[in-house]
């Protein structure tokens, strides 16, 4: 499936291990110290995964790595890795140093879920706690929002890293607790100790039996945080939050088809990580009445323009639209953005967006026979520029306009931005109003 969305967006990002600017210690080895196992199953991923990359990558001199010279370094450092977790570090550094946003390892899916009870987002240049969970237990230690986050376990979170964070405490090395130094918007300082909680899932899967069916069932419970989100606010406004692309282009057609009864749309990418062409494509013929060229794609054998086929006649909107942007905006959420502006077609607001635009392809893999692990790689497929020639890969979109919550704003639960964007369509909504529009939903 042709995909263009970033790591956080699958919750697949990496942390960087070896001689890089990020390191992570590991946990001493508990549960997962079946070393001989763990570095035989590496090994076989690790060949997987480079056949993988050899057949598909994009560009033919894969940035000029020699990949058996590369992947033989990853494996000499899994021959020395004392703990599962240290493998598929080591799997996931040996494709982060291709510094590649749709480059990246998935491990064995539901080996453990992490609920940590909050959440963290850069706003400008600063980490910010955004979100904590009620009846959690960083609620219980005080963590709440608009708290400045200024290490996590040692670390300062910042633009370039952040993400590192979040696949390496999601992905592959679930944590049953985080060490925090944070500030309140009144500037006090305060370390706190937060523990998370943890939900083992059977490493080895197998396909007939409970724990395969259990998995289905997890994520349709869940299936409610991406959910699209819509508030009507009478024939002026619409505020529809998207949180990401990969859905249905018809679903899409379904609610565009809901904005054409408003004067004006506030499109809410904030958090959005991308998805499918196809829904980018089918989003973007919404609001042209003609086809519209966003780019060129280049792939390892060919390079072709990139058409959004206008809906046509009365199926194109014609009023007034507003997308908001922030950090986490990425990849098919920043192609939107940047076309929007291009086109001149509307007002974008909020943060500079994550700069992770390109297109890639999961490729899943498996190791077994009637028990095996499922795991999987994300490779880059085709490069993307721009209708102006330029790629937004590690440049991100810069909003027109510049707006960004104050950390009282985050404390308080307001929410500054949607209300300019209202503004700009004639509602006068209030940050605070607009700050409830849409209460966070948290994983059950």
């Amino acid at each position: 499936m042709q995909l263009v969305g970033s790591k956080r967006n699958l919750r697949v990002t990496t942390a960087l291990l070896l001689g890089a600017a990020l390191v992570f210690t590991f946990l001493a080895p508990a549960a997962n110290a079946q070393t001989s196992l763990s570095r035989g199953v590496g090994r076989q991923m690790l060949k997987d995964i480079k056949r993988t990359l050899k057949e598909n990558y994009y560009d033919p001199t894969f940035r000029g790595k020699d990949l058996d010279a590369h992947f033989k370094a990853a494996e000499d450092f899994i021959a020395k890795a004392e703990t599962t977790d240290q493998v598929y570090t080591i799997i996931a550094q040996s494709l982060m140093e291709f510094d590649d946003s749709h480059l990246y390892f998935i491990p064995p899916m539901w080996s453990a879920n992490a609920e940590y009870g909050w959440r963290m987002k850069m706003v400008g240049e600063a980490a910010y706690v955004v979100a904590v969970e009620p009846g959690s237990d960083a609620e219980a230690k005080g963590l709440k929002p608009g708290d400045e986050l200024l290490s996590v376990d040692g670390f300062v979170p910042e633009r370039g890293t952040i993400w590192k964070m979040d696949y390496y405490y999601y992905a592959l090395a679930p944590k049953p607790g985080v060490s925090l130094v944070v500030k309140s918007p009144d500037g006090k300082k305060r370390q706190l100790q937060i523990v998370s909680k943890i939900t083992k899932g059977k490493l080895v899967q197998d396909v007939g039996g409970h724990d395969w069916y259990q998995r289905q069932i997890e994520f349709e419970k869940n299936s409610k945080l991406y959910q699209n989100r819509l508030a009507d606010l009478g024939d002026d406004l619409l505020v529809w939050q998207m949180p990401t692309f990969q859905m249905d282009p018809d679903k899409v057609n379904d609610l565009m088809d809901k904005a054409r009864k408003h004067k004006a749309l506030v499109l809410d990418l904030r958090g959005n990580g991308g998805g499918y062409m196809s829904t980018l494509l089918a989003l973007l013929g919404n609001f042209f009445d003609h086809d519209l060229n966003l780019g060129n794609i280049k792939s390892r054998k060919e390079s072709k323009a990139l058409v959004a086929k206008t809906r046509g006649g009365r199926g194109v909107y014609t009023g007034k639209l507003i997308v908001l942007v922030d950090s986490e905006s990425a990849s098919a959420s920043e192609m939107f953005a940047r076309t929007v502006q291009l086109e001149k077609r509307g007002t974008v607001l909020g943060d500079l967006t994550n700069g992770a635009v390109m297109v890639g392809r999961l490729y899943q893999h498996e190791i077994g026979t009637k028990e095996f692990l499922l795991y999987g790689v994300s490779v880059t497929v085709e490069d993307v520029l721009m209708s102006d020639g330029k790629s937004l890969e590690h440049v991100g979109v810069k909003p027109d306009d510049i707006s960004l919550p104050s950390a009282t704003d985050m404390a308080a639960g307001r929410d500054p931005v949607l209300a300019r964007a209202a503004a700009l369509a004639g509602i006068d909504l209030g940050a605070e109003k607009a700050g409830a529009l849409f209460p966070k939903i948290w994983r059950k």
